[in-house]
């Protein structure tokens, strides 16, 4: 092996033993969760003990029930929100928030104030807690700023509770706020999900009360968003330019192992990356993240975690706090966190599978079938609409997930095709086939299955399997919208979700207020009937959203083309849709994004798509340019002097020759695509469409050019001379 890779081992495996350092020869001290669950959070309980009795039902009332905020509590909160901190170690606080840039934001200031006595005082306002005034200008704003005007707002949000970010050297006070321009534009993905949330509330509510549901007050979306992430050693990281610049390798032959032994997926977890999954897990839980799962995900190093299902803007918020715990733990160990997309050619990408339902404040969860789906005609009625919404919207949902790095990923035998379906699953489907075709007689039944072995429990058997080629797949009692890239904010695809929803159930809701109208007196026969009739025209309409097949065959691209379904492959084409009048009338029927603000996400959408491209253009020439290509040459040069000696010792060297012409005929190849690249780099579009399609169909295949000749060299050039780590050391060194 060579000296450079058995030096990484070395240093790996030191890594460890220092990370680990104690813990071997003491007995592993429990994680008392209760204890530490929630601890850094300023959580309901807290303010119980901490508020007066009325601001304490005023606050509750606001963050339960979504009623307006008083803005004579703020003070008090403030004061008891302020002693909480202080007595945590918090000297600083902070108005965190997520700016379209898709990362979180955050000023920080201190409690700290001097007073006339020349001492100082801590002090926290109200007006502190309610409202912080960043420059919204230095943020994404797709024209809603211009450069000169810098003015802009952070407002508390009460429904996501503040919380306690540590640091060896202190803490601080962080409190979740929306960011909004002086003119009251979002500049955030915070106010559109809580706007998308009231319109699904509204809708979803007035289905209800048509059912004769009562007592509910308020529904709301839930969502649990599974996290997959990569984790590779950072002196791995620090030598690769691509890594550090691009998050992903833009050069990287595929070693002579990857994920085709089938052994990484639910493995045992390398001991390194298990001490490292412990302590995100401890730092979560105290931040009160319901942290559930955790494994080995397909890849080589790729590992998952997922959280329980949570009202969706704390959700999001919840899944900041995931990504970014996740990079600061990694580098304790030694390591680093890969949220990209697709950093390693060759291997599986990383999502973020987003399962998402809805639920009311009574604890019923609208997507729940039941044990006979067939007689509940309130969850295919809802079920139905989410159906309705992905057929009548497929292309807000696919552009909902639209980015560079999610590009990579889509349809290539590990994540869903860009083509948006269905699956409802066997059970599922064939009641769907029915109530189109006239009338439900049943459901198929799972039943048990026996595994022949009398020691062996009988299980419990699903009436229908799962498909993981599917986008949008019906798991049970939600869906989960398998397209999520990685590295994004599960805002923006939530809010679509929660938004074309809340329309299809305000469409279906008035077209069974009709039909009941046009029967007169309303009596439990007639309801079924006008529910079935409404029914059997929206799966009838919605159907060829529907597929249980394989969606990475061949033959579901020319099927869907057959059912008129879109196909939009990547960004550029898929946000080409996002100003179509019918979605840009969608957000302003209910109040979620109005034009111009829908205009600002098109502009923010495409400019961060043609930088990312631009950086990793530029950053693929350099690396070819300063390392693979010298590394060639050096290489080039050993073997003619290698050749050269030969010569004059009367030596047969005809192989030493064929290497060297095959390095020689791949160096200039390698120049020759470098040219092209390098003058694709200097081109630039009128407008910032033209740039986008330039950097889509001419700068992306000339990196792939480049790519693909230096991936031919690696394979030639000795390990020695090679100038960054290879797969076979970034992705196997634990």
């Amino acid at each position: 092996m060579n000296k450079l890779l058995l030096d990484y081992n070395v240093l790996a495996a030191t890594k460890t033993r220092l990370t680990l350092n104690g813990t071997r020869d003491q007995k592993p001290q429990p994680m008392d969760i209760e204890r530490i669950f929630g601890e850094n959070v300023f959580s309901l309980e807290e303010m119980k003990n901490r508020l007066p009795k009325k601001v304490y039902e005023s606050l509750v009332a606001t963050i339960e029930k979504g009623e307006p905020l008083s803005p004579e509590i703020a003070d008090t909160v403030a004061l008891a929100m302020k002693e909480w901190a202080i007595e945590k170690g918090a000297t600083h606080f902070t108005h965190w928030f997520q700016p379209l840039t898709g990362m979180t934001a955050e000023k920080h200031e201190s409690f700290i104030t001097p007073n006339k006595g020349g001492g100082a005082i801590a002090v926290f306002s109200g007006r502190d807690l309610i409202q912080g005034e960043p420059d919204a200008s230095s943020f994404p704003s797709g024209g809603l700023r211009a450069t000169f005007e810098a003015r802009g707002y952070t407002a508390w949000d009460p429904t996501s509770p503040a919380f306690i970010m540590e640091n060896p050297n202190g803490a601080y006070l962080a409190i979740p706020t929306a960011f909004a321009s002086w003119t009251g534009e979002a500049l955030d993905h915070k106010i559109p999900l809580l706007r998308s949330m009231h319109a699904l509330d509204k809708q979803a509510r007035r289905v209800l009360q048509l059912f004769g549901v009562k007592n509910v007050h308020k529904v709301y979306s839930t969502v649990g968003s599974e996290q997959e992430y990569f984790l590779i050693d950072e002196e791995f990281y620090y030598r690769r330019p691509d890594l550090t610049t691009c998050g992903r390798t833009l050069f990287g032959a595929k070693p002579p192992r990857g994920q085709e032994m089938e052994d990484h997926y639910f493995g045992s977890i390398p001991e390194r990356v298990l001490a490292f999954m412990l302590e995100v897990e401890k730092e979560l839980y105290k931040l009160g993240v319901p942290v559930k799962t955790r494994h080995n995900e397909v890849a080589p190093s790729q590992y998952e975690i997922a959280p329980l299902f949570e009202n969706a803007n704390l959700a999001a918020d919840h899944q900041q706090l995931i990504m970014q715990t996740l990079k600061n733990v990694a580098r304790r160990y030694g390591l680093i966190c890969l949220l990209h997309e697709k950093p390693f050619a060759g291997v599986n990408g990383s999502g973020k599978h987003n399962n998402w339902s809805m639920s009311t404040d009574t604890g019923m969860n609208l997507l729940d079938p039941g044990d006979n789906p067939h007689d509940n005609m309130q969850f295919l009625f809802f079920c139905a609409a989410v159906v309705r919404a992905v057929h009548k919207y497929q292309d807000l949902l696919r552009i909902s997930v639209a980015t560079a790095g999610n590009d990579h990923r889509l349809g290539a035998n590990e994540a869903p095709p860009a083509i948006m379906s269905v699956f409802l699953g066997e059970q599922l489907e064939d009641i769907f086939n029915q109530l189109e075709n006239g009338g439900v007689r049943g459901s198929k039944q799972g039943g048990l299955l026996g595994l022949g072995v009398p020691v062996l429990p009988p299980l419990p058997r699903h009436a229908g399997d799962r498909n993981r080629t599917s986008p949008f797949a019906f798991t049970g009692n939600k869906f989960e919208f398998r397209a999520v890239g990685a590295s994004q904010s599960i805002s923006f695809p939530n809010t679509v979700l929660n938004t074309i929803v809340a329309d299809t159930l305000d469409e279906m809701a008035t077209m069974l207020e009709e039909k009941l109208k046009a029967r007169g007196k309303r009596t439990k026969q007639a309801f079924e009937e006008a529910v079935a009739e409404v029914l059997r025209e929206v799966i009838h309409e919605s159907k060829p959203i529907i597929f249980s097949g394989d969606n990475y065959s061949p033959e579901w691209h020319a099927e869907a083309e057959r059912r008129g379904l879109l196909n939009l492959p990547n960004t550029v084409e898929a946000l080409a849709h996002l100003l179509d009048e019918k979605n840009v009338q969608l957000f302003e029927r209910h109040g979620v994004l109005s034009r111009r603000e829908l205009e600002s996400r098109y502009e923010i959408l495409l400019d961060q798509y043609t930088k990312t491209i631009n950086i990793e253009a530029e950053t693929a020439e350099y690396i070819a340019r300063t390392m693979i290509l010298p590394a060639a040459l050096r290489y080039l040069r050993e073997l003619t002097e290698t050749l050269d000696e030969a010569k004059d010792l009367g030596l047969n060297v005809a192989g030493v020759r064929e290497t060297a012409e095959e390095v020689a005929t791949l160096l200039n190849e390698l120049r020759q695509r470098l040219d092209v690249l390098i003058a694709e780099n200097q081109k630039r579009g009128e407008t910032l469409q033209e740039n986008a399609r330039h950097k889509c169909y001419d700068v992306l295949p000339a990196m792939q050019a480049v790519r693909e000749v230096a991936d031919r060299l690696e394979r030639v050039v000795p390990h020695e001379y090679w100038p960054m780590p290879t797969y076979r050391e970034i992705l196997f060194v634990k």
